[in-house]
């Protein structure tokens, strides 16, 4: 469990690092503090992307955190849930290398492998309740 724990604190992590890059730089518009979302929905390229991936970061942090949940219920093998995790954070890391790289196919391919992981890991959890 421990690897799976250390995952969540990584993908909790993970929006905060994506809204770091939205808004980091800008030139002569610099971050508004006091209007952050008129000023981030002015962003392009890949700023606007980082803005974008730190919404669906959030997303992936209740799949993920639910996911656990159903594991930890369900008692799921420690070398399993590694294994799952892992490739969790893989894809996730891959997801935002191909959003701000602007990569749209590539992107989903890796979101469906990160939300893959956790709904295997709510059926590994689903089954082992009696």
């Amino acid at each position: 469990m421990s690897t799976a724990l250390w995952i969540l604190l990584v993908t909790m992590l993970m929006p905060i690092i994506c809204g770091g890059i939205s808004k980091a730089g800008g030139g002569d518009d610099r971050y508004d503090n006091a209007n952050p979302r008129d000023w981030l929905a002015r962003r392009t390229g890949y700023r606007a992307r980082a803005n974008a991936a730190q919404a669906n970061s959030w997303e992936a942090l209740v799949t993920y955190t639910a996911a656990l949940v159903a594991a930890y219920v369900g008692n799921v093998n420690a070398e399993s849930l590694a294994l799952i995790v892992s490739i969790f954070l893989a894809a996730r890391i891959a997801y935002l290398a191909c959003y701000l790289a602007n990569l749209a196919t590539l992107r989903s391919l890796t979101w469906v492998v990160g939300f893959g992981s956790c709904i295997c890991l709510i059926v590994m959890g689903a089954q082992r309740v009696a």
